[in-house]
């Protein structure tokens, strides 16, 4: 599986965690799983529904397994994605700025705004 890479957008470049979630955006146009691994879900998924005339509960089981493994990749992918919301306002660097000012709410209101993005994709998906 992979562990994650970069996918380039014009000037800039944006870091995809494993479950394909953009860590420096969040946005919802980032696929919850990079192509390959989508691709490798559904032909699994694929075999088990094609194997189910000759095999009925080793298609189900087989299922199951699919949606285990797509259950344990998502739950990899949001909890990464929270760390790294989490570290990006627990970090901020007071020495730097005073605290309240205009550059720590900004990274707050970034971070609150990430944080609800995350959180009505997953109330979407």
């Amino acid at each position: 599986m992979p562990t994650g890479g970069t996918e380039q957008g014009g000037a800039e470049s944006r870091v995809m965690t494993p479950g394909g979630i953009d860590t420096e955006s969040g946005h919802e146009d980032a696929p919850l799983f990079p192509h390959d691994e989508s691709d490798k879900f559904e032909l699994q998924l694929q075999h088990a529904v094609s194997g189910f005339v000759d095999g009925p509960r080793a298609a189900v089981e087989e299922a199951d397994h699919v949606l285990e493994e797509l259950t344990g990749r998502l739950t990899e992918a949001v909890a990464q994605r929270r760390r790294t919301l989490r570290g990006s306002w627990q970090s901020m660097d007071v020495a730097e700025d005073e605290p309240g000012s205009s550059t720590d709410t900004e990274q707050l209101r970034i971070a609150l705004r990430d944080y609800r993005e995350l959180a009505e994709r997953l109330l979407h998906v």
